[in-house]
């Protein structure tokens, strides 16, 4: 038997057909996500629904078309924070405000934002419908609040209102992850279930409740007890908990209704080694007065014998969550390690030792790794490894939430005892 997995993002949207017995992805299918809509508001981001909806039974029956097997199941996996407004017959009545939309951050009132005035941060469903409602833009036929993967399940299931799992709803903010509930009530808030429930069916295949993205790929990931590092543009470092865990930093949610994911977030992660090659490319084009393509297999090579140095670098340039006035810098400078070489390999020791700082989790003998930015750098996988006393495991296959999502729908349908179980079927390269 098989299963599909769907990864709605920001930019991309996904789809994998896995085999249920092995793990094994047979096929996938990726479209960009191009649904932005333009608006003459700086501060605002949405999407348009519709368009989301059309490409996701694109990359359905692209995979369903390029295998004949058998589906028994449907997960989903969604960009998390962002919500939009349904009516009774169960079909949208506004675009998707997505997790960059900055409304939250606009003055309300008493010298506070909307999003400080409910405790929470810009861009969290609840902080965007409060902004809506106190601006008299909810629409008037609206009867329901969820996220696109609570809606993409109401679509393949023809369901009038949503379910949504605790991974979506404390995505939202003003959520309690201790008694997982809602700590107010706009009237339109979803049933919230601690489950991988089956929300329906979509031609004969039972469709599983959305979860959050973040979970989704660690889910997707981590087959084996052990912290996941994550780095793209920034990076995370993810571990489950049985209790909330609080600091700089850091962040707990909700997972499997047992355990928390515990997440340490960085802004800049991968996004400092590209600032550190655009900043090489900008020396050669001032040097040959031509412009410069990507100079990052130059550095890989270089970085093959670049193992250590004492030049120090800190690589918050960004700043952090906590504070967004902390920048980055190069220190112990010496004549001696000045160096391209060496500003390299201390930048890569910097993302690793930020990452580090947050872990509380107890000592660890593997680190799980995914995101392009440590999935092709070498240089950092051996940092991280030396800096984490561990080996490292790096998962085959890159589509980490679909496949996660894929994972979760087994659980809903009973195949797999529970997500720990449907763990084992992940496949390291």
């Amino acid at each position: 038997m098989y299963s599909i997995g769907i990864d709605i993002g920001t930019t991309s949207i996904c789809a994998v057909l896995m085999d249920s017995e092995t793990g094994k992805i047979i096929c996938s299918a990726t479209h960009n996500n191009d649904s932005f809509i333009a608006t003459p508001n700086t501060w605002e981001k949405i999407q348009d629904v519709a368009v989301i909806e059309e490409k996701i039974f694109e990359v359905i029956n692209s995979v369903l078309r390029n295998a004949d097997v058998k589906v028994e199941s449907i997960g989903i996996s969604n960009q998390m924070h962002g919500i939009l407004y349904y009516g009774k017959d169960g079909n949208a009545v506004s675009p998707l405000y997505i997790w960059q939309d900055e409304r939250g951050n606009l003055p309300y009132k008493d010298g506070k934002t909307y999003a400080q005035y409910l405790g929470s941060f810009a861009g969290y469903g609840l902080v965007t419908d409060f902004y809506n409602r106190e601006n008299s833009l909810v629409p008037e036929n609206a009867v329901g609040v969820c996220t696109i993967g609570d809606y993409i399940a109401m679509k393949l299931t023809g369901r009038k209102t949503a379910l949504m799992h605790i991974t979506n709803a404390a995505s939202f903010g003003c959520f309690d992850i201790i008694e997982n509930k809602f700590t107010l009530d706009n009237g339109m808030l979803p049933e919230v279930t601690a489950e991988f429930d089956v929300v329906g069916e979509w031609n004969g295949i039972k469709v599983s409740v959305a979860i959050g993205d973040n979970q989704a790929s660690f889910m997707g990931s981590v087959g084996v007890s052990a912290p996941l590092l994550n780095v793209g543009t920034g990076s995370q470092i993810s571990y489950l908990n049985d209790t909330p865990v609080k600091g700089e930093n850091i962040e707990s949610r909700p997972y499997d209704g047992k355990r928390y994911l515990v997440v340490g977030a960085s802004l800049c992660g991968g996004r400092a080694f590209s600032m550190l090659e655009r900043f090489f490319a900008s020396v050669v084009e001032m040097a040959t007065g031509e412009k410069c393509g990507s100079l990052y297999p130059q550095i890989d090579k270089m970085l093959e014998t670049a193992v250590n140095t004492d030049l120090v670098a800190d690589s918050r340039f960004c700043g952090t969550r906590s504070d967004p006035t902390i920048r980055g810098a190069f220190t112990n400078v010496s004549q001696d390690n000045f160096t391209a070489g060496d500003m390299s390999i201390a930048i890569l020791y910097a993302i690793a030792n930020e990452l580090h700082s947050m872990y509380t989790g107890a000592k660890t003998e593997t680190i799980v790794c995914s995101g392009n930015g440590i999935r092709k750098n070498k240089a950092l996988q051996r940092v991280a490894s030396e800096v984490f006393g561990a080996e490292i495991k790096i998962p085959r296959y890159e589509e980490e939430a679909a496949y996660g999502a894929a994972l979760t729908s087994l659980v809903a349908i009973g195949k797999a005892e529970n997500i720990d179980e449907a763990q084992k079927l992940i496949i390291y390269r």
